[in-house]
């Protein structure tokens, strides 16, 4: 088993930046691929990123060429680097580790203001 907290979300303007982490915890994720989601008020919850095992990254056409995924495998870690935020980012944003099934962590809130 697995455990993901998330971390670095917040409140930001519109263009800003956010670098959202991904701490897991119980197993290495080395050789596994890990993603995040995101989930808006009223929304169901969306892909938005993720990196497999040889650092192949895969992105939503909603925000490619603005967020970038990346893994520290040392610190057993996933980055979401958000960049040129829009209010339409605003959501909880979740990490998922896919093994023998897949696991969430809780969620970290960005709120992007106009």
């Amino acid at each position: 088993q697995v455990q993901l907290v998330e971390s670095g979300g917040g409140l930001v303007q519109a263009g800003g930046s956010l670098r959202l982490s991904c701490v897991a915890s119980g197993r290495t994720i080395t050789s596994y691929a890990m993603g995040w989601f995101r989930q808006a008020p009223g929304k169901e919850r969306e892909f938005v990123a993720s990196i497999i095992w040889s650092n192949r990254t895969y992105y939503a056409d909603s925000v490619k060429g603005r967020f970038t995924i990346s893994r520290d495998n040392a610190k057993n870690t996933v980055y979401l680097q958000m960049n040129s935020l829009k209010p339409e980012d605003t959501a909880v944003y979740y990490c998922v580790a896919t093994m023998e099934m897949d696991y969430w962590g809780k969620g970290t809130l960005v709120t992007v203001s106009t």
